[in-house]
């Protein structure tokens, strides 16, 4: 079944290159899906849960781990101590203010 590409127009083109496409992706979702049966039968097989394998949260999703929590502070600011930072992300004014007036990281450090 070989289509010779060079015969066909720009539309022709079009419509064949978004035929395939779908296909492409139909192909992809019927491989997904034989492959999750297959982890299924495995899993009724051994007689145990998806759950006791990988847990009740799932797959990481999005490359954020979840659970970890916040991270301590590294700064505090002398003028408000329940103002701190812990040196990620944007700094904030205070600390930017600090350095303005002279100070050094290490004296801001807790």
């Amino acid at each position: 079944m070989a289509i010779d590409i060079k015969s066909l127009n720009h539309n022709q083109l079009n419509d064949l290159i978004q035929k395939a496409q779908a296909r492409q992706h139909e192909l992809q979702k019927e491989r997904t899906t034989k492959v999750r049966e297959k982890v299924h039968a495995l899993l009724k097989a051994e007689g145990v849960t998806f759950e006791e394998i990988f847990g009740a949260g799932g797959a990481v999703r999005g490359g954020k781990r979840r659970g970890l929590g916040s991270v301590a502070p590294k700064y505090r600011n002398p003028a408000d101590p329940e103002q701190t930072w812990s040196g990620r992300g944007k700094r904030p004014r205070w600390f930017n203010d600090a350095l303005k007036a002279g100070k050094k990281e290490k004296d801001l450090a807790i």
